[in-house]
């Protein structure tokens, strides 16, 4: 049984009459102990999927679905307190930019001490004992004289170690990170990074990894969900991925990969925009970018199917076809440590864009 169960999530924004879906018929499934990465361009709906699982799309939006289970607990049969008790102790998330997220008027200690105290029961006492363990777990220096600082007095990379701590101050069972180094100077979303991992594999909690960082999913998840306009369109482990990618959207976000543009004078760049709210397509959603795109695609919505090789993609004519190298990946990898990393070998022979869509330039 999966950890995490979602079948078709929909988030909806604007007047029921014309609705804008920005989360279509989301299907997933997190594993115990699982690092699952999720990427996708902007507006592809990676976030608000997140905030509609953790109860935090507020109206106008509206959230739908057919079941969300965690642990095998139907979300959507509790009730609103009983949701709120199981957010923040078994589902935790942080959020992009830790200075919008803790608020200025209160001390460190006193929100991390607030969060277990809603959902742990212990003495007053013992709860600043554990917020201070929380800080120095997540190797915050001075534990004890940072429980008494205000969010103004720390760096962004100290900030987000808090939020780190308070996520993990109950031991949930499922962790989502949104783009957690976003905010961060280069030199310290290495430490943050590994830190967050390392802390997953300890408490072998399901980590869920919102990025724009393909580098950082291939030095660290084992599975990745390709998202493009609210829909999944991918789903495929890794390296296999960077081996043999399945849909166009995901071989042209391979395209763009630095190590595979070496001596070209710009990156490949997919033309075109994420479809919006004025936007009416009957097909795939991304047929006006795609350049294998024919009038079956434009008329008809492909349907996440899954295939032999046990990845789902959603394309009438999924691509068969290598698109790049398993070096490419180690490559990634090494390079997701940080500034000390070798400098990646150089790129295979086959033209970047081979595969991209039309209007895609390299």
């Amino acid at each position: 049984m999966s950890l995490l169960e979602i079948r078709n999530l929909r988030v909806e924004f604007g007047s029921r009459a014309a609705p804008f879906a920005a989360v279509r018929g989301l299907d997933l499934d997190v594993q115990r102990g699982e690092l699952l990465g999720i990427v996708g361009e902007s507006g592809s709906g990676k976030s608000v999927a997140m905030l509609a699982l953790m109860g935090l799309i507020d109206a106008p939006g509206r959230v739908s679905a057919n079941r969300i289970a965690l642990d095998g607990q139907d979300l959507l049969a509790l009730s609103p307190r009983e949701r709120r008790k199981v957010l923040g102790r078994d589902m935790a998330m942080i959020f992009q930019d830790p200075m919008t997220s803790l608020n200025p008027s209160y001390t460190v200690g006193f929100q991390i001490i607030e969060t277990l105290a809603v959902h742990e029961k212990m003495p007053k006492a013992r709860l600043r004992e554990r917020a201070i363990e929380l800080l120095r777990q997540v190797e915050i220096p001075d534990a004890e004289l940072r429980l008494d600082a205000y969010p103004h007095q720390l760096s962004g990379g100290m900030s987000q170690r808090v939020m780190i701590a308070m996520a993990l101050a109950c031991r949930p069972k499922l962790l989502i990170a949104d783009e957690p180094t976003t905010a961060l100077d280069v030199t310290i979303q290495a430490q943050v990074l590994e830190l967050l991992v390392n802390l997953q594999r300890q408490h072998e909690m399901g980590l869920v990894l919102i990025t724009h960082d393909l580098a950082l999913l291939a030095r660290h998840a084992r599975r990745v969900a390709v998202m493009y306009a609210g829909e999944v369109v991918e789903v495929q482990t890794l390296p296999e991925l960077f081996d043999r990618a399945h849909h166009p959207y995901t071989e042209a976000l391979l395209a763009a990969i630095p190590e595979r543009s070496r001596g070209a004078r710009r990156l490949p760049t997919l033309a075109g925009r994420v479809p919006g709210h004025h936007d009416k397509l009957a097909g795939c959603l991304l047929a006006p970018r795609c350049r294998y795109a024919d009038d079956t695609c434009r008329l008809t919505h492909p349907e996440l199917t899954t295939l032999d090789d046990a990845s789902q993609v959603r394309c009438l004519k999924p691509l068969a076809r290598p698109v790049t190298s398993g070096d490419v990946a180690r490559n990634l990898a090494a390079r997701s440590t940080g500034p000390s990393a070798q400098a990646a070998p150089k790129a295979p022979s086959a033209p970047a864009a081979s595969g991209l869509p039309s209007g895609a330039s390299a």
